[in-house]
């Protein structure tokens, strides 16, 4: 017994006392089950649910990154697909307006070979007038003058007749006979 004493006595120097620290270990060892119980009972089960949610929360921005990348390669698709129809609505413009300013050449041409004609026409009426005032004029000078030649007057529509008649017999330019 006097080791056990030697050795209480020496716990004892050491200013530590042995039925309060064995109190305290029984103490910190209850404490350690139930903090133990109560942390895996109601707090470990809090932080997994903390965790999960956060993981939820981590996939959920994952999800909407891809769809946000998804919607905008979509949106991409749509607009080339917009920029080629309008690329092709801008061709057929262009070819209308190129169909449209040809008919109008065309019109226009078809317009001015009608006013040429018209006037050609024009022209050789004022021409076929012209030939025939000029006969008229010539008749009138040929009965003046024949009657200066003759002296005497001779009836107007039998004059007029004859050189009538003269005239119809006579080359006319273009007929191809010469007139010198």
């Amino acid at each position: 017994m006097l080791p056990v004493l030697l050795e209480a006595s020496g716990i004892s120097q050491l200013g530590i006392n042995l039925p309060g620290l064995v109190a305290q270990l029984i103490n910190f060892g209850i404490l350690l089950v139930l903090f133990t119980w109560v942390f895996r009972k109601f707090v470990f089960p809090m932080m997994d649910e903390r965790r999960r949610k956060i993981e939820e929360g981590l996939k959920a921005s994952e999800d909407a990154k891809s769809r946000l990348s998804e919607a905008e390669q979509e949106v991409g698709v749509e607009m080339a697909k917009a920029r080629q129809e309008a690329q092709a609505l801008i061709a057929q413009a262009q070819q209308t307006s190129a169909r449209m300013a040809e008919e109008g050449r065309q019109q226009a041409r078809v317009e001015a070979e009608q006013i040429l004609e018209r006037a050609r026409g024009e022209i050789q009426l004022e021409r076929d007038n012209a030939i025939s005032e000029l006969r008229r004029e010539f008749a009138d000078l040929t009965i003046t003058a024949a009657e200066k030649v003759i002296r005497r007057s001779l009836d107007r529509t039998a004059q007029h007749d004859l050189i009538e008649q003269v005239l119809a017999e006579a080359p006319r330019p273009g007929d191809g006979a010469s007139n010198n």
